[in-house]
């Protein structure tokens, strides 16, 4: 099967011979030679509202400081990048599929999202279809690899075929060798799943149970009931909020937190407020894994562009969307996404290493070829729009409920 930037060559290609402008996005220039590019125009899909509202402002802050940044530095082939186009997903597919189909009708070059795996497959043939670049910083569905884009689908957060490895070894390097796994039965849930069990078997450990449930019930008892009588001596949680639930009912149920291990969708500085408000620290021992670098220069930035954030959950990644997307079109010479899709990968493999927008664009204007050093590493784009080296985050609850990073690890395929 052709890759899916094979695939993407081809259509930016097939575009240039017809002289046609991107489909949905570019405007009538398109950035097209003999005449002046139209200016960059983003749009997200974030979710500002719904269960993983919690995930929206650090994403959302990190897409206007990226924005901001490349205006600072004179836009995107000289003319200032407009005000990004907003869309919230709210974990809802309906919602997501309104957002998309509006920044389309707004004429978008790039849509930075969806958040949420789930999400990203509600939209992505929408976006893709309509030949606009689509970036995520947080989706890590491994199915969204090999998925028919066209070659305009890229992520800078890791596939939890990278996540899932990191997860299992530290369970059992933990001391347990009976686990059981529950998930989220859904694009996000099965895929860390399936990578976490595979880990675990592969380290020695015996999985006694790895069952999927509806996360949309409102009751899961079952669930816990489940967990409790596989006789395992650890669980991992795939779960988003609903997983609150499962770890208060395990608790009641003589499970101590410190068997408990989740991974990016309970990473939440407020879980100990969620499981019990009157006692925080009730979660004093669970641990998950996330992606996550440790960048205090770019946290510290994004604190001075944004003094009321306190959450910076795949605030790096995205930033790097966005930042690669605006290289990508100084690269091509091009605002036109049929155009600088194909430079989306290359900005981000070439001979010189740099990093941040004004050094990248500066080194394209001397004709040199980049290689983007993001906020959130090394990318490395590969033939399937993924990165191929990521960091993630070993993330705990102390005894006060504070959630704390207790060390990065490096993955890599």
């Amino acid at each position: 099967m052709p890759s899916k930037k094979a695939l993407g060559l081809t259509a930016a290609v097939a575009a240039l011979a017809l002289g046609l402008s991107a489909c949905g996005g570019g405007g009538e220039s398109g950035g097209g030679e003999g005449g002046e590019a139209d200016a960059l125009r983003f749009g997200y899909i974030f979710p500002e509202t719904g269960d993983l509202s919690h995930l929206g402002p650090p994403q959302i802050s990190a897409a206007k400081y990226a924005l901001h940044e490349i205006n600072e530095a004179g836009g995107v082939l000289g003319q200032e990048v407009p005000e990004i186009l907003t869309g919230d997903e709210a974990n809802d597919a309906a919602q997501a599929n309104d957002a998309a189909d509006r920044l389309l009708g707004q004429d978008v070059d790039a849509v930075l999202g969806a958040a949420a795996s789930g999400m990203t497959m509600a939209v992505i043939d929408r976006i893709t279809g309509a030949e606009v670049v689509q970036c995520s910083g947080s989706n890590t569905s491994p199915d969204l690899s090999t998925y028919e884009d066209g070659g305009y689908y890229f992520r800078t957060a890791p596939s939890d075929l990278l996540q899932g490895p990191i997860l299992g070894q530290k369970v059992v390097d933990d001391g347990h060798q009976s686990v059981a796994v529950v998930y989220r039965a859904d694009d996000y849930g099965q895929g860390l799943a399936e990578a976490t069990a595979t880990a675990l078997e592969e380290n020695g450990a015996e999985v006694v149970l790895n069952e999927g449930y509806d996360p949309n019930s409102t009751n899961f008892t079952s669930v816990v009931q489940q967990v409790a009588g596989s006789g395992a001596d650890a669980a991992v949680l795939v779960s988003f909020e609903e997983g609150v639930q499962i770890i208060t009912g395990l608790i009641e149920e003589g499970f101590s937190p410190e068997q408990m291990y989740s991974a990016d969708g309970l990473n939440n500085e407020g879980l100990g407020e969620l499981v019990n408000a009157d006692d925080p620290g009730a979660i004093a021992g669970f641990q998950g894994t996330a992606p996550g670098v440790d960048n205090e220069q770019f946290t510290t930035a994004l604190t001075e562009f944004d003094s009321e954030l306190e959450v910076f959950q795949y605030a790096p990644q995205v930033y790097d969307c966005a930042i690669v997307i605006a290289l990508a079109a100084e690269a091509a010479e091009s605002t036109d996404p049929t155009v600088f899709v194909e430079q989306m990968t290359a900005v981000t493999q070439g001979d010189t290493q740099c990093s941040g927008f004004a050094e990248c664009r500066d080194l394209l204007a001397e004709g040199q070829s980049i290689d983007y050093q993001g906020a959130s590493g090394p990318l490395d784009f590969d033939e399937n729009g993924d990165v191929t080296v990521a960091s993630f985050m070993i993330y705990g609850f102390d005894e006060e409920g504070t959630h704390q990073a207790l060390e990065y690890v490096e993955s890599k395929p």
